[in-house]
């Protein structure tokens, strides 16, 4: 039986900035649509962390028992390790996927958006497809594409729409941002098990590119996330505090292009986690700023 601190492990609470920097900005741009709504805020939110922790248990479960994670660097996996049988992790999965559907359906009933449904139903069906199923995604190249489309558009879209009813260009320049920064972290990831990705039939992205060019496509993520608010700075000029980040990516980037060992990479997940966060403070900050102070 694993232990509390085991399964918290286990949940990847590094992770977490990912799921909160898309409600983060799409509040932002609800915001600037005068239309911001708490009670909406909190149920998008808790809709994107139940997510991230099932998904993250549902990858813990399906790649253990593949037998991917059998010699793994990296934070603890719950089936791979063996401190929990495969069926109390799919169960965990599958209890976080009930209760983010529960406040996915109150924020709809909420905001009465109900084509929603569909999209919801998508996201749960996507979090378990990564490495679930007899064809996950995930084991194609494909999980970069779905994250930046659910951890990035959906989740930050979501959010603006349930709360205004519209989106405008701060919502979606904001969601294309954070959900590039997403793409880069799970970039950063695979880097680090491209051996043992590439042994287990595993063909992420970064198995596609090879270790090379996967490190300096991370770098030119994260440069593009930054630059791309830069369109609005005409309208919304304090946007410019997202270049902020700058030295916060300077580590991370030098880490992903220097560090051979596969357990050199480890703290770069942690650190692309928080200038994810990072920028949803800072881009929502400069919104904010611009629309009060205009």
């Amino acid at each position: 039986m694993a232990t509390a601190a085991q399964w918290l492990e286990g949940a990847r609470p590094r992770t977490l900035p990912m799921a909160i920097a898309p409600v983060i900005v799409g509040c932002a741009a609800a915001f600037d649509l005068e239309a911001f709504k708490p009670v909406n805020a909190l149920l998008a939110a808790v809709v994107a962390i139940m997510l991230q922790i099932g998904v993250n248990y549902a990858n813990d479960y399906s790649d253990g028992v593949r037998g991917t994670d059998a010699d793994r660097v990296g934070p603890l996996r719950l089936t791979g390790s063996g401190a929990a049988r495969p069926g109390q992790v799919k169960w965990a999965a599958f209890a976080c996927f009930a209760l983010a559907m529960i406040a996915g359906t109150s924020l709809i009933v909420l905001s009465q958006t109900w084509f929603l449904l569909l999209v919801g139903v998508g996201c749960v069906a996507a979090a378990w497809g990564y490495t679930g199923g007899r064809n996950p995604y995930g084991y194609m190249g494909l999980g970069d594409v779905f994250v930046f489309v659910f951890f990035g558009l959906v989740a930050t879209l979501g959010t603006t729409y349930t709360q205004a009813g519209q989106l405008n260009a701060v919502a979606w320049i904001g969601a294309i941002s954070t959900g590039i920064i997403a793409m880069a972290l799970l970039m950063a990831n695979n880097v680090r098990d491209i051996p043992t990705d590439r042994e287990a039939g595993k063909i992420t992205l970064a198995v596609r590119l090879g270790d090379t060019a996967a490190r300096i496509t991370y770098v030119m993520m994260l440069a593009v996330a930054l630059l791309l608010p830069l369109f609005l700075v005409y309208d919304y000029p304090w946007v410019l505090l997202v270049l902020l980040l700058v030295p916060a990516c300077l580590m991370p980037s030098w880490l992903m292009l220097k560090g051979k060992k596969r357990r050199s990479l480890i703290p770069v997940l942690k650190q692309t986690g928080l200038i994810n966060l990072g920028f949803s403070v800072l881009f929502g900050a400069g919104v904010v700023l611009t629309t009060v102070l205009a």
